[in-house]
C-alpha cells in the first residue's frame, strides 16, 4: 500500500528545508535586503512614473510577497499540527511581528497608489497584466484608508492585540478534553472527536455530546476591536460592510442573499418534520438534526476514502483527479486526529508553484470522506489558478467555496449512482440535505446573528442578552419543527469563525447556492459544461467575482438567482418525501 493511502502527518519540507531555523534566518535576511531596496525607490513613485519602471517595482513586490507567504505558511501549518508546541507558537508569534514590521516599511506603495489621480492610476493599471485586478482592489479601499502612521499603528496593534487573543482562543479550545460515556465506557475526546457523536444513531449519545460542548469575553473584545477600527476609524457603513468591501460584493447583493436564505427557512423546517417521522420521533431536538436515517455506524478506512474521492473526481475530469492526487503523493495532507492538533479541516494554498497543504481529522465517518473531498476541492481550485501571480491566484472569498462544495456533490452523486439499497440511498440523500442545511441556512443565520450581536455588544448589552438573541435566532431557523434545549443559547461562543473572521460565514451560503446552480447546468449540458466550470476556477482571484460569474451566465444581484439554488434543494427534499 502506498504511503499516501494511510493516515499520516504532513511534511513541510517543501516550504522550508532543514535546518528550519537557518532557513528562516536566510529568508528574513533576503527580505530585509529586498525591502531596503524597495524603500530606496520611494522617490520614484510619482504620477508620471514610466510603465516599465512601475512593472519592475511590481515584480519586486511579488518577490517580497512570495517570500513572506512562504514564512507565514510554515509558521501557520507547524502551529496547526500541534497548537500546544511552544516552539511552533514562538515562531508564529515572532514571524507575525517581524512580517508586520517589514510590511509596514513598504506600506507607502499601497498608500501612494490609492492616492493617485484617476488618469494616472488607470494608465498603470492597464499596463500591469495579471496584477491588474489587485491594483483595482487597492483603489477600492481608498475611502477607508488612514494615514501611513495610523495604518502602521493598526497593523502593529492587530498582531500584538486582537490576533494574539484569537490565537489564545484557538489554543484553549483545541486543548480541551471532553468526557463522554458511550455504552458504559468513559471516553476522553478532543473537540473534533466529540463532534463525531453528533451524528450517532443513539439519541441519548447525541444529547450528551451536545451538552458536553459549551469564551464570551474574548468575543466581546473581538467585536469591539472590529467596530473601533472599521466604523470609528475607517468609516465603513456597518460591521458587515468591512467584509463585503473585501469580498468586492455590494452590500445589496449580500443583503439579497441573506434575505432569500431567511425566506427559505421553512423549506428546511419541512425537511426536519419529515425527518422526525422517519426517525419515529414526534419532533426533532436540536441534537437530532444530523441523526442518520440508517441504523449504522458505517466507517471507511483511509485508503478506501482516498479512492472514493479520487474516483469521483476522475469521473468528472481526469485533470481534476490528477491534481487532487498530488496532495497525497507529495505528503501535503495531515489526516491523523490527535490531541493538540487544530480541530476541523482546511486547505492552505501558500504559493502558485506549490501543491496546497490539507488538514483533516479523519476518523472514518461518512462525513470525514465528504470533508476530504471538500478540502481537496479547495486544493484543485488553487492548482488550476497556479498560472496567476502570487498576488492574484487566491480565489476571492465569494468564490472560494465553489470547487470544494462542487467536489462534495460529485462524491455524493457517485455514491448514489452505485447504491441500490433504497434505505441507504435515502440516507445518502438525507446526508446531502443535512450538509446543505449546515452550509446554506446555518451559515446565513450565523451571519444574521453576527449583525445583531455586534450591535448589542457595542451598545453594552450583557452576554445573557446576546445569548437570548442567539436563542431567538435558532427559534427563527427551526420554527416549531425542532425543539431547542436551553444549553444551545450558548452555542455561539464555540463557533471559531465568528472570532477568526467576522462575517465570513455567508461565503459558505454563497458558495453552496452557486454550486447548486452550476451543478444543475452540468446535469443539463454534460461534458460541454466542464471547460466553462474549469475556467471559473482557473481565474482564481484575477477578476471581480461578479465578472467571473457573468461570463458563466450567472447573475448574482437578483433574488431569483439565489432562489434557484433553493429550488434544487426543494427537489431533493421532495424526492426524499416520496414513498420508498
Amino acid at each position: 500500500m502506498p504511503a499516501s493511502a494511510t493516515p499520516a502527518q504532513w511534511s513541510l519540507k517543501d516550504l522550508l528545508p532543514d535546518p528550519v531555523d537557518q532557513a528562516v534566518e536566510s529568508l528574513l535576511s533576503m527580505l530585509e535586503t529586498s525591502v531596503s531596496e524597495l524603500e530606496g525607490l520611494r522617490a520614484r513613485l510619482t504620477p508620471e512614473i514610466p510603465e516599465e519602471e512601475f512593472a519592475k517595482i511590481l515584480g519586486m513586490l511579488e518577490s517580497i510577497n512570495a517570500t513572506m507567504r512562504r514564512l507565514q505558511a510554515y509558521s501557520f501549518l507547524w502551529f496547526a499540527q500541534d497548537t500546544q508546541n511552544e516552539a511552533a507558537l514562538n515562531l508564529r508569534d515572532r514571524l507575525d511581528r517581524s512580517l508586520v514590521e517589514l510590511g509596514n516599511r513598504f506600506l507607502f506603495f499601497e498608500l501612494w497608489f490609492k492616492d493617485l489621480p484617476e488618469p494616472a492610476a488607470q494608465r498603470l493599471i492597464t499596463s500591469s497584466g495579471d496584477i491588474r485586478y489587485m491594483l483595482e482592489s487597492i483603489r477600492r479601499f481608498k475611502p477607508y484608508t488612514l494615514s501611513e502612521v495610523e495604518e502602521k499603528l493598526l497593523n502593529l496593534k492587530d498582531v500584538n492585540g486582537i490576533d494574539a487573543l484569537v490565537n489564545i482562543y484557538e489554543m484553549i479550545t483545541n486543548h480541551f478534553q471532553f468526557t463522554l460515556e458511550v455504552e458504559g465506557e468513559k471516553k476522553s475526546l478532543t473537540r473534533d472527536q466529540l463532534s463525531s457523536y453528533f451524528f450517532n444513531a443513539s439519541p441519548n449519545i447525541r444529547q450528551k455530546a451536545y451538552q458536553e460542548l459549551n469564551l464570551a469575553q474574548i468575543y466581546s473584545h473581538r467585536v469591539r476591536d472590529w467596530h473601533a477600527e472599521g466604523m470609528e476609524l475607517r468609516g465603513y457603513a456597518s460591521p458587515i460592510s468591512v467584509r463585503n468591501v473585501g469580498n468586492d460584493l455590494p452590500n445589496e447583493v449580500v443583503d439579497t442573499l441573506l434575505s432569500v436564505c431567511r425566506k427559505n427557512a421553512g423549506l428546511f423546517q419541512r425537511y426536519f418534520r419529515l425527518k422526525a417521522g422517519w426517525l419515529g420521533l414526534e419532533k426533532l431536538r436540536r441534537c437530532d438534526i444530523y441523526a442518520p436515517l440508517a441504523e449504522s455506524d458505517k466507517k471507511y478506512d483511509y485508503a478506501q476514502a482516498r479512492e472514493m474521492v479520487l474516483d469521483s473526481f476522475r469521473e468528472f475530469s481526469p485533470q481534476v483527479a490528477g491534481l487532487a492526487a498530488r496532495v497525497f503523493e507529495e505528503n501535503h495532507l495531515d489526516s491523523l486526529a490527535r490531541p493538540g492538533k487544530r480541530g476541523g479541516a482546511f486547505c492552505y494554498s501558500a504559493l502558485p508553484g506549490l501543491t496546497p497543504w490539507v488538514l483533516v481529522n479523519f476518523d472514518g465517518r461518512p462525513r470525514d470522506v465528504a470533508t476530504l473531498a471538500h478540502e481537496l476541492g479547495h486544493a484543485v481550485h488553487a492548482m488550476l489558478a497556479a498560472n496567476h501571480s502570487v498576488m492574484t491566484f487566491h480565489a476571492s472569498l465569494p468564490l472560494a467555496e465553489t470547487a470544494s462544495v462542487f467536489a462534495e456533490m460529485q462524491l455524493t452523486q457517485r455514491l448514489l449512482g452505485q447504491e441500490h439499497d433504497p434505505a441507504i440511498r435515502r440516507d445518502l440523500l438525507a446526508h446531502a440535505v443535512d450538509d446543505a442545511y449546515v452550509t446554506v441556512l446555518r451559515q446565513a443565520y450565523f451571519t444574521l446573528f453576527e449583525r445583531e450581536a455586534h450591535q448589542m455588544i457595542v451598545e453594552g448589552k450583557s452576554f445573557e442578552d446576546v445569548a437570548a438573541a442567539y436563542m431567538a435566532n435558532l427559534v427563527e431557523q427551526f420554527g416549531d419543527a425542532v425543539e431547542i434545549s436551553e444549553e444551545f443559547k450558548w452555542e455561539w461562543i464555540s463557533i471559531p469563525h465568528i472570532y477568526n473572521a467576522p462575517f465570513y460565514t455567508y461565503a459558505y451560503s454563497f458558495g453552496q447556492l452557486l454550486v447548486l446552480a452550476l451543478y444543475r447546468q452540468y446535469r443539463l449540458e454534460g461534458a460541454t459544461f466542464i471547460p466553462r466550470y474549469l475556467k471559473i476556477l482557473s481565474q482564481g482571484g484575477s477578476e471581480a467575482p461578479a465578472k467571473i460569474l457573468r461570463e458563466a451566465r450567472l447573475e448574482i444581484d437578483t433574488a431569483a438567482f439565489w432562489q434557484a439554488g433553493f429550488d434544487v434543494l426543494e427537489e431533493m427534499i421532495t424526492e426524499l418525501a416520496r414513498p420508498a
